[in-house]
């Protein structure tokens, strides 16, 4: 027989229920990113502009007798925080290496060339406008496409788009993301300090030592984790590289097992059972059951999945609006529009992003179909490819982390960001314009 539960109870559970559904709404984490952005603009535009940049600027330190250890609040954010960032960017790669849009040729040949053409292009419209020495050097910041914003945004669009846009916008994405991560490690690491892979080698190495162990849980991977991130700083290359190669080689099959995860969990519930029914001494001989209940629980699923699903919500809503909020605060009234630096650098990022993004996304495809390499696949039409397209000119999060990179001068990464914020919301603008024109079409 059932048992009533107190009233305070059933409503805190039917409040967890509800924001449980509200994190799993793709349009959710574009909305809360956008939200932070917002408060980041009108922070850093108010009379209370010092305080937002003071902020960011605060030393969080560690300090143990004699030993001091500090970074700013910025730094541990942007190369700290944003390594979950591509823990979960790694992770999304292998599986779709494994069993996804990049598993085979076939499938991966359509959004491979589109992303390509998507990233040629508007590296060209930039450097149109950016031939000097110090501004080329920022020809990357318009080739990548924010996977969340983008998702997000084609998520409001409704049911009335085919599932095979999304897919193809999501490969799209992540190929982007691919060729993000190699331009950051191949051209905006400074000179490498070759003793720093030895000891990144090392934590890859007790990483994989762990895993052929059979160690499951997570959390004794912070540790060689931790290592891995702390290597990739000493080389000079950026190290939330190190989310990137950790998310790699996330292990794709859970671990083995004598029985089947399901037979053992059934065998754990009854020897519970059996054990609840004794009531002198029942209690003390669960926690065997229990243990292997867990572990079953937590072999149910491979490694790079149950990760995948534990981070994505803390990154969605932790960490890539942390960031927005940390980076997104542009002084409209600093800069200076009179000097053709900023000027140039602004248009150029904005012009590639909204202009070159879709075309280089579009012909490539055009091309690549054309020429009998791929097609177009089911339910997708060169109506959607367009609003593919458009939605991809939404660099935001990896395009404000790119300017940051490639430029040493305050005024230029400023002018940089403001040229992704504007193109990223009328990329946004125009992709939502497009899909509800076409839906009205039917």
């Amino acid at each position: 027989m059932s048992r009533a539960i107190p009233r305070t109870q059933a409503l805190t559970e039917r409040a967890f229920m509800a924001l449980e559904r509200f994190l799993h709404i793709e349009a959710m984490s574009g909305i809360v990113l956008l939200v932070a952005t917002l408060i980041a603009l009108i922070w850093a535009n108010s009379s209370n502009a010092d305080t937002y940049h003071a902020l960011w600027h605060t030393e969080v330190a560690l300090t143990v007798g004699s030993l001091h250890i500090g970074e700013s609040l910025h730094f541990l954010i942007n190369d700290g925080l944003m390594t979950i960032f591509f823990l979960v960017v790694g992770m999304e790669i292998r599986r779709e290496i494994h069993e996804g849009a990049l598993a085979s040729l076939r499938l991966a040949a359509l959004p491979i060339v589109a992303a390509l053409g998507g990233v040629v292009v508007p590296a060209v419209v930039y450097v149109m406008f950016n031939p000097a020495p110090v501004q080329i050097n920022g020809w990357a910041i318009p080739t990548a496409t924010d996977i969340a914003f983008a998702v997000g945004v084609l998520a409001l669009l409704g049911r009335s788009i085919p599932g095979n846009v999304r897919i193809f916008l999501l490969s799209l994405a992540i190929i982007d993301d691919i060729v993000a991560v190699l331009v950051i490690a191949l051209f905006y690491s400074g000179g490498l300090e070759y003793s720093g892979f030895l000891i990144a080698g090392g934590g890859i190495g007790l990483v994989l030592i762990l895993q052929r162990m059979g160690i499951g849980s997570a959390y004794a991977y912070v540790l060689p984790g931790a290592v891995v991130w702390f290597g990739l700083l000493k080389t000079g290359a950026h190290p939330t590289l190190a989310g990137v190669v950790l998310g790699l080689i996330t292990p794709i099959h859970s671990k083995p097992l004598q029985e089947n995860p399901l037979a053992i969990a059934r065998k754990a519930v009854s020897d519970i059972e059996t054990s609840a029914a004794n009531a002198e001494d029942g209690i003390d001989e669960m926690s065997g059951p229990l243990k292997r209940l867990r572990e079953a629980q937590r072999e149910l699923l491979p490694p790079v999945v149950r990760i995948q699903m534990a981070l994505h919500p803390w990154v969605a809503y932790g960490v890539m609006p942390v960031f927005a909020l940390a980076n997104a605060g542009i002084g409209f009234g600093g800069n200076d529009l009179s000097n053709p630096e900023v000027v140039n650098v602004m248009l150029g990022v904005f012009l590639a992003l909204v202009i070159g993004k879709p075309l280089g996304v579009i012909s490539a495809s055009w091309l690549a179909v054309r020429l009998g390499l791929c097609r177009l696949p089911d339910g997708v039409s060169w109506t959607y490819v367009t609003l593919i397209g458009l939605l991809a000119g939404i660099g935001f999060t990896m395009s404000i982390f790119i300017a940051m990179l490639a430029f040493e001068q305050a005024y230029l990464i400023e002018a940089a960001k403001m040229g992704v914020l504007f193109a990223s919301l009328a990329a946004a603008l125009l992709g939502l314009a497009w899909g509800a024109l076409r839906a009205r079409q039917g």
